[in-house]
């Protein structure tokens, strides 16, 4: 089918407003991706049109090219770490963190100079769908060093078998069901076109109760990571949002044992976990330079990157019949997983 042709049965899917939204988007896909997009089933978006439904879990049409092309180019290493998440539940803190961990020994933490005061974290640990294989990029990924840090939204089931046959390294982030809603609406919001309406919180709650949320349904994502984390402890470290703002010290020096380089002794009584704790937080990056203009994310303002980072925050929007419902749908799906999470600060 002529792509002129496949691009305008895509757009027919969309009103006239959205369309004016999403087509620049659109135009951008391989005819590969078009021709699927016909194919998958479909649901109004939260930033873009809309959302498809892509080897159970709705992405953006960026988002599945993306996928697609990581999924056929990606060589992953032994010594590759990983860094996953649900959107809007840590991701930005767990990069920083990581990378901090990670190149302690090349970098001194108290230096004026640390990458992490003149880079965002998303530099520093790239997404493969948002920059590294965005827009038909395959890049060469095989010159960088040794231990090489990624980071990525996809779900368990849609990495390649090439990462879950190898030994790198993958650490999962997630957070309460009730404040990634709220941190991923009011996110949205944010990145929406002027020239459509805002998100109105009654009718986007029913989407993410629905499980349509970019990458969503949440408990799916959540589920694919644990089970994972239960089977393979060595390899994939399950962690909550909840549990590393109650104790970071702890946490911090968990991550490291798994990556495979504890603090020592030394380090720990120089106050190095303390350092980068503080390095790495929330009001530390958001107030750096870096993190309050420029887009580290194509489509992304890096300021709208660090919201509040608190625990709790959903109790000044959700009413009381969304939190019914939200509660008795989480344990629905979760209960008896073994995943629970603290929904109050």
């Amino acid at each position: 089918m002529p792509a002129s042709t496949t691009t305008s049965m895509v757009l027919n899917h969309l009103t006239k407003n959205q369309a004016n939204d999403n087509g620049d988007d659109l135009e951008r896909l391989t005819d590969e991706c078009k021709e699927l997009l016909l194919s998958l089933p479909r649901e109004r978006g939260w930033r873009t049109a809309c959302l498809y439904k892509y080897k159970g879990f709705w992405c953006q049409p960026k988002e599945i090219q993306a996928i697609i092309s990581f999924q056929k180019h990606f060589q992953p290493r032994d010594t590759d770490v990983i860094l996953t998440s649900i959107p809007k539940s840590g991701t930005t803190w767990l990069k920083a963190l990581s990378f901090a961990i990670m190149n302690r020994k090349k970098f001194a933490i108290s230096s004026n100079d640390h990458p992490l005061l003149v880079s965002n974290p998303h530099d520093l640990a790239p997404f493969f769908e948002y920059k590294l294989y965005a827009d038909k990029q395959v890049p060469d990924l095989s010159k960088l060093p040794d231990p090489r840090l990624f980071a990525t939204h996809i779900p368990f089931a849609s990495l390649p078998d090439s990462i879950k046959k190898s030994d790198c390294r993958i650490i999962y982030i997630c957070r309460n069901p009730f404040d990634t809603f709220i941190s991923s609406w009011t996110f949205s919001n944010k990145l929406r076109s002027e020239a459509v309406p805002p998100l109105l919180l009654e009718e986007t709650f029913k989407l993410f109760c629905e499980g349509v949320v970019g990458f969503g349904p949440f408990w799916g994502h959540m589920l694919g990571y644990w089970k994972e984390s239960l089977e393979r402890q060595d390899k994939v470290l399950f962690l909550k949002y909840e549990d590393m703002k109650a104790d970071v010290t702890f946490y911090l020096k968990k991550i490291a044992k798994f990556l495979g380089c504890p603090f020592s002794m030394e380090e720990e009584k120089e106050g190095v976990v303390e350092k980068i704790a503080s390095l790495c937080s929330f009001e530390k990056m958001k107030n750096l330079e870096v993190n309050k203009s420029g887009r580290s994310i194509t489509n992304f303002e890096n300021k709208h990157l660090f919201r509040k980072a608190e625990v709790g925050d959903w109790v000044n929007y959700l009413s009381p019949s969304m939190v019914k419902q939200l509660s008795q749908l989480t344990e629905e799906k979760l209960g008896g997983s073994g995943i629970e999470f603290k929904v109050f600060p």
